[in-house]
């Protein structure tokens, strides 16, 4: 008589849906399956602090993946008695076994990227609501102290009301003016560098000139809608999801629980226009630096630089290049191409709308000038860097 075929593990992944990371999180369990299953997965669309699923009280199961933010959700799946896996680094996981990034080295890598770009004045802006907000923060301020540096923090307090919204706005543009400047400042998460960014924008200060922004997470929504678009530690969740599946299965066949938790380094850092430029010390380099970045889309040439800088063509030229590596006209040009490139990107204008957009006085100028300095049409770039759609 044949065996009865065994039925594959029944596994609840409870994981929001809503963030860049946590999906990434979902394709890499999705990988694991596929290589090592089958699993017959409980999965729903879920928010950012979605409680326990009704039916998990009574639900015949074999395993959990989890991201707990709630007291309620904890307790719910202790009292299942089923072998999980959290994803959060949050203090509600209990005794449960612990997959997911390493904040030391977030702390380290965000340092050695400003420490790079040539900031020696730093800040740290964190939420005291979560221990892994906490120990990005904490391990940020180590990282800059072990490299002699110092660092002022600004704790947030959480509320979603608006009155309390601007309140913080102003306590942070309060904050930022009084920073010693150039400053380089990370966020501990991305919604915060949103917050950073806005309130740069509101006290008219210069990002990145005179505070730069790198956030965590990379959140690609929130990073893409900053103005400017944020720089973000880049978490490498499909690894995370990967190994938070196999950990699962090794614990649902009745294998040990590992010993400390598992933690795995940043894929690296996305450099956004909140952090792309380096510290620059000749003060007339870093205003031409300002009125170009504010100005070159407008239609600008060298000459208008120098009249709004009462500067000589030779003086300016020659600081710039010792400053930069770059001329005005190609510090012009550089700026004008990124948001060409953002343009051809983000957009479906036409290249002749861009060129009235960038500063260009004909599209047949914006196009010669491009396939100059990159080596293929405004077309061909779009083809082959347009966001899928759906991306955002």
């Amino acid at each position: 008589m044949a065996s009865r075929r065994r039925r594959p593990p029944r596994v609840a992944i409870l994981v929001e849906t809503t963030r860049t990371y946590t999906r990434e999180l979902l394709a890499g369990v999705r990988r694991y399956v596929a290589a090592r299953g089958p699993w017959s997965c409980f999965i729903e669309l879920r928010a950012l602090e979605s409680g326990p699923p009704p039916w998990l009280r009574n639900w015949d199961g074999d395993g959990i993946l989890t991201r707990t933010f709630t007291r309620g959700m904890a307790d719910a799946i202790a009292a299942t008695g089923l072998p999980a896996v959290e994803l959060r680094a949050t203090s509600l996981r209990s005794e449960r076994p612990f997959v997911g990034m390493d904040n030391r080295l977030i702390g380290q890598m965000v340092a050695e990227h400003f420490f790079d770009r040539g900031y020696r004045n730093f800040a740290v802006y964190s939420l005291h609501t979560e221990r892994f907000f906490e120990e990005r923060a904490r391990n940020f301020v180590a990282a800059v102290r072990q490299r002699g540096g110092g660092c002022a923090r600004l704790p947030e307090p959480v509320s979603d009301r608006a009155a309390d919204w601007e309140r913080g706005q102003a306590r942070l543009i309060s904050w930022l003016t009084a920073l010693p400047k150039p400053v380089g400042v990370f966020a501990a998460n991305d919604q915060l560098g949103v917050r950073l960014l806005d309130a740069c924008q509101r006290a008219g200060i210069p990002v990145p000139e005179e505070v730069a922004v790198v956030g965590a997470e990379n959140e690609e929504t929130l990073c893409a809608f900053a103005n400017p678009s944020l720089t973000s530690v880049r978490f490498d969740g499909a690894t995370v999801g990967f190994a938070a599946a196999r950990l699962l299965a090794q614990l649902m066949r009745g294998g040990a629980r590992p010993r400390g938790e598992i933690l795995f380094p940043p894929k690296g850092i996305v450099v956004r226009q909140s952090s792309d430029e380096f510290v620059i010390h000749d003060r007339l380099v870093a205003h031409a630096a300002r009125v170009i970045r504010e100005n070159a889309t407008t239609g600008m040439n060298v000459g208008d630089l120098c009249r709004k800088l009462n500067a000589s063509r030779s003086t300016l030229d020659r600081r710039m290049k010792a400053a930069i590596g770059r001329t005005p006209k190609e510090e012009i040009l550089r700026v004008r191409f990124r948001e060409v490139e953002r343009l051809l990107r983000d957009t479906d204008l036409t290249v002749e709308a861009i060129a009235g957009q960038t500063g260009f006085a004909y599209s047949h100028y914006l196009q010669a000038a491009f396939k100059e300095a990159h080596g293929q049409t405004p077309g061909e770039f779009r083809r082959r860097n347009a966001l899928p759609e759906g991306k955002y």
